[in-house]
């Protein structure tokens, strides 16, 4: 309630929201998404995520909804997309509590990766070193999925080898 006692509350455009009810058995995670990345977003997508209080606990959940309306911050571009807790935990989780949330996009397995860094581009070409005894050898690869640090190599790369990060 943020309406002090003795307080006039009028009716009208600019009345203000004195009381808010929570309901603890339906929150949901917003999760601002930049332009960039929210053409990957679909409804139904699993999430895991953590909350600063309890940074041990993982909770789960999936992607409900995608809001059509960007959020314009700091000449940023986000999206809001809404995620469905799943596995609500002895009620601990509360309004407003500070997120770190992973999106799975695509879940591949037994897949060859790189690290990111390690490949170089040359005239729409991907390339990565390897080393094979003492020769540094520039190998063409073909790359698929990729997030932050990683790089999935689809063609021109065995496992086992080792890959040289640039300087």
């Amino acid at each position: 309630v943020s309406t002090q006692e003795g307080e006039t509350v009028l009716a009208g455009l600019a009345a203000p929201t004195f009381v808010n009810i929570i309901d603890l058995n339906r929150l949901e995670v917003q999760v601002y998404v930049d332009e960039t990345d929210i053409g990957k977003i679909l409804v139904g997508q699993d999430v895991t995520f953590t909350v600063d209080t309890y940074t041990d606990t993982d909770f789960k959940g999936k992607v409900t909804a995608i809001y059509p309306k960007a959020v314009i911050q700091d000449n940023v571009v986000n999206y809001i997309v809404v995620v469905k807790i799943e596995d609500f935990q002895d009620k601990i989780l509360r309004p407003e509590m500070t997120t770190t949330v992973t999106i799975y996009l695509e879940t591949r397995k037994d897949v060859l990766t790189v690290p990111s860094r390690a490949i170089v581009r040359e005239k729409g070409e991907r390339f990565v070193t390897v080393v094979d005894g003492d020769a540094r050898l520039k190998r063409k690869i073909k790359t698929g999925w990729y997030d932050n640090s990683y790089t999935e190599v689809t063609e021109g790369l065995e496992e086992g080898k080792m890959v040289l990060l640039p300087d």
